[in-house]
């Protein structure tokens, strides 16, 4: 029930997030972020209060992913790439580490207060984390500079692509099947490591602290991929990251000796941590601003099909071979593909 809901939610924040980036394009960022977090604080809270069913359970996760929407890397994004743009690259790698961090620390904070307070104590207290952490910051961190303020509820009057043309145009497709195909093998190799490592004879517990290493290497890639996004051109930066899990993938199918696991996993994460930078860098660079948050939207939504379509391949395929090298070769020739339409995009606009 707990997977099942799992996947609902991130369908529905999938399919919602292009239309919290028309409406951020719109209306602004604060005014769709900040009720955003609320309704987000709350679902979760109602977990607690209110999911005594299979059934209403999987129904709150739905309303959280559609809350969730509003509160993606999106409207962070948005506001970094419109203050920034010699330094864009490292200022949203700074940013979005926070992911990394979050994803580190917020475990620990449940597993706290599944330990104190039982499962209800800690969805009340996940909620009560979002609502403070989420308003405060936004609501004294976030602005967008004058030129980037809806007037009249219209969408502010900026350069680059609309929606619509970007949707028409090669480029566009070229960003969105790349994250889709990088997501794809980093997500699917990352949420089967462990088992992986397991059926090859690895103890567990190294199996599993070679895992402690990708959320490090998470807030790393994304760093060290913004720092490189501003002083090479993105493309190639793109590339090495996207060939950089491809040599883990590859170790992994080489069956090396347990010593090479961690270095395998966080060759892996290197490229997931770097991918949510370079949505944003890239998208800014070749289709502009003026629909960014819509277009952000649909790239997050390719980045999300690939994310949860990966870890449901390597399973599959799992059962079908009785091992993981068919798909792992798979997952090769996916980031090998992405390089390639990268190295193909040309010129920023």
């Amino acid at each position: 029930t707990t997977s099942l809901a799992l996947v609902i939610g991130l369908t529905m924040r999938a399919l919602s997030v292009p239309v919290a980036g028309r409406l951020i394009d719109r209306f602004g960022i604060r005014a769709v972020t900040l009720p955003a977090i609320v309704l987000f604080a709350a679902a979760t809270a109602s977990l607690a209060l209110f999911a005594d069913t299979p059934a209403k359970f999987m129904i709150i996760y739905a309303l959280m992913g559609i809350a969730a929407a509003g509160q993606t890397p999106l409207p962070y994004a948005k506001a970094i790439a419109a203050w920034f743009d010699d330094k864009r690259g490292l200022a949203l790698g700074v940013a979005m580490a926070g992911v990394g961090l979050g994803a580190a620390l917020v475990p620990q904070y449940a597993q706290a207060l599944l330990t104190a307070f039982g499962w209800k104590g800690a969805y009340l207290g996940l909620a009560a984390l979002t609502l403070v952490v989420g308003v405060t910051a936004v609501s004294l961190a976030v602005r967008e500079p004058d030129q980037m303020r809806p007037v009249a509820g219209t969408a502010a009057a900026l350069p680059g692509a609309t929606g619509r043309e970007a949707l028409r145009s090669g480029m566009f497709w070229k960003l969105a099947l790349a994250f889709f195909a990088v997501a794809l093998a980093t997500n699917g190799t990352i949420a089967h490591v462990v088992p992986l490592l397991v059926d090859r004879g690895i103890a567990p517990g190294v199996a599993t602290t070679a895992m402690a290493f990708a959320g490090a290497a998470l807030i790393g890639g994304r760093l060290l991929a913004g720092y490189l996004l501003d002083r090479i051109f993105a493309p190639y930066v793109a590339a090495f990251f996207f060939a950089i899990p491809l040599v883990g993938i590859g170790m992994l199918l080489a069956n090396l000796p347990p010593q090479y696991a961690a270095l395998s996993v966080v060759l892996v994460g290197l490229g997931l941590g770097a991918e949510v930078d370079l949505i944003a860098f890239l998208l800014s660079r070749y289709l502009g601003l003026k629909s960014f948050g819509e277009l952000y939207g649909y790239l997050f939504a390719a980045f999300m099909l690939g994310s949860g379509a990966g870890p449901y391949a390597m399973g599959l395929a799992f059962d079908k071979t009785g091992g993981y090298a068919t798909a792992l070769s798979a997952l090769c020739v996916a980031l090998l593909a992405a390089c390639a339409l990268m190295m193909s995009l040309g010129q920023y606009i």
